[in-house]
């Protein structure tokens, strides 16, 4: 399956614990190319349709639905739990996951 850092993609996320985010949803790719080419393991941000406007959340549209990337809970997993692909952030939408991901853990 070949994936691109910031694609939309349907995964399976259970089984989980306590307040993580589980269930079968949307995430946005975080890896970087070269690692979704080589490494088993793909880095996802989930999307939930139920947030609040925190600072590590960035607001989508999807699938004519409002979302929030969930970048306070990045997550590594083996890309089987990848249902699908279902699409591609827009170019502001990257910008704004860029600047929430540098602010939260790089700056």
């Amino acid at each position: 399956m070949g994936l691109s850092q910031y694609s939309i993609v349907l995964v399976n996320l259970d089984k989980t614990i306590g307040g993580e985010i589980r269930k079968t949803r949307p995430c946005v790719v975080i890896s970087p190319d070269e690692m979704n080419r080589h490494l088993q393991t793909i880095v996802v941000a989930p999307i939930t349709t139920k947030s609040r406007n925190y600072p590590t959340r960035i607001r989508v549209r999807h699938d004519h639905k409002t979302g929030w990337i969930v970048v306070d809970q990045i997550r590594a997993f083996d890309r089987r739990r990848i249902i699908r692909v279902l699409g591609d952030l827009s170019s502001s939408e990257i910008r704004r996951l860029k600047g929430v991901l540098r602010e939260t853990y790089v700056d």
